[in-house]
C-alpha cells in the first residue's frame, strides 16, 4: 500500500514539473500571454473595413500622383503642335513679303531709266533704280571684282538653295567713266568677262574710245561678308564692292552703277550683272513646320483625347 502510495506521489511531481517546463516553453515562445489572450477589440477587425480603407487610401494617393503628372504632361507637350503651327504660319508671312520685295525689285530695274543725280544723299535711297549716263571710259584704270558667274536670272532661281551652280567663272570689269553732261567721275560694272578675256589686250574691241550713252542700275557700297576674302588694291583683286576705296584708288566719286545688257559693247564685257534673284524657300519650310504640326496633333489626340473617351 506505502509503495502504491509512493508512486503516485512520484507520479504527480513528475506531471508538475512537465507541466512547468511547458509553461516555460509557451512563455519563450510568445511576447507575453497578455497579448494572446487580450480582448477582440485591440486587434485590427477584418470586417470593420480598417485594412481595406488603408489600401485604398494609398491607391488613391497613387492614383492621384499618376493623374498630375499626365496633365503636366498633356499640355506640355501640346506646346509641340501649337509651336509648329506658328512657325508655318509665320513663314506663310515672310514668303509673302519675299514675294512682295522681289517684284519691287523686278519693277525698279526694269521701270524707265532716269538722269542720274550727283547728290550722293539722293543716290542712297535710288539702289536698284535705273539711270542714265552719257559719257567716256578710261580704260587705264580697270578694277577687277572676282570670281564672278554670268548672271542668269532663270537659272539662279531654278538653283537656287543648292550648294554649287555654275561652273564658269570670270571677273566683272569695273571701269571710271566720266559724264559728260554731270562732268564727274562715276565707277559703271560693264559686265562679265570669262576668265581667258580678263586682261585688256585680249578684248581690244570692246574697249571703245567715244562717248557712250550706259543705262544702268544705281548700286551701293557692300560690307564684307563672312568668309569672303579682303580685297587686294596692289593685285587689283576685289571681292566686294567698297566703293570708298574704289574710288579714292581710281580718282572717281563713290558712285557705282550696274550696266544693263543693253549697254553691252561688241566684243567687251557682257552688261546684265545685277543679280535680283532672291533666295526663296519659304514654301519648303511652310510645308515642313505644318506638317509636323499635324502629326504631332495627331499624336497627341490619339494619347490624351481617344484614350479618354474610350
Amino acid at each position: 500500500m506505502s509503495s502504491v502510495k509512493s508512486m503516485l506521489a512520484f507520479s504527480s511531481g513528475s506531471l508538475r514539473t512537465i507541466q512547468r517546463k511547458l509553461f516555460l516553453a509557451q512563455t519563450r515562445v510568445c511576447p507575453s500571454w497578455r497579448t494572446l489572450f487580450a480582448p477582440r477589440r485591440l486587434w485590427p477587425n477584418p470586417g470593420s473595413g480598417v485594412l481595406i480603407n488603408g489600401v485604398r487610401r494609398s491607391t488613391s494617393t497613387a492614383a492621384q500622383a499618376e493623374k498630375g503628372e499626365d496633365y503636366f504632361l498633356k499640355w506640355l507637350l501640346l506646346l509641340i503642335p501649337v509651336t509648329t503651327f506658328g512657325l508655318g504660319t509665320w513663314q506663310v508671312r515672310r514668303r509673302e513679303w519675299k514675294l512682295k520685295l522681289i517684284e519691287e525689285l523686278k519693277n525698279l530695274t526694269t521701270a524707265e531709266p532716269v538722269p542720274l543725280p550727283n547728290d550722293l544723299m539722293e543716290l542712297s535711297s535710288l539702289e536698284y533704280r535705273r539711270v542714265r549716263v552719257r559719257g567716256q571710259y578710261d580704260h587705264s584704270k580697270e578694277l577687277y571684282i572676282l570670281p564672278r558667274s554670268p548672271v542668269d536670272p532663270e537659272r539662279e532661281a531654278r538653283e537656287a538653295g543648292r550648294l554649287s551652280s555654275s561652273t564658269e567663272t570670270g571677273a566683272n570689269v569695273i571701269t571710271p567713266f566720266y559724264c559728260t553732261d554731270l562732268g564727274i567721275t562715276i565707277l559703271v560694272n560693264r559686265g562679265y568677262v570669262p576668265k581667258d578675256k580678263i586682261r585688256p589686250e585680249t578684248r581690244t574691241k570692246g574697249q571703245v574710245a567715244d562717248e557712250v550713252d550706259v543705262v544702268g542700275v544705281v548700286r551701293l557700297s557692300e560690307h564684307r561678308k563672312p568668309f569672303v576674302p579682303h580685297n587686294n588694291v596692289e593685285l587689283n583683286r576685289w571681292h566686294y564692292r567698297d566703293l570708298e576705296v574704289m574710288a579714292k584708288v581710281t580718282g572717281a566719286d563713290p558712285i557705282f552703277i550696274d550696266a544693263d545688257f543693253g549697254s553691252t559693247v561688241p566684243g567687251g564685257p557682257v552688261g546684265g550683272q545685277t543679280r535680283v534673284t532672291l533666295r526663296n524657300e519659304h514654301m519648303q519650310y511652310i510645308i515642313t513646320w505644318y506638317s509636323l504640326c499635324a502629326a504631332t496633333s495627331y499624336m497627341w489626340y490619339m494619347k490624351f483625347v481617344k484614350r479618354v473617351i474610350h
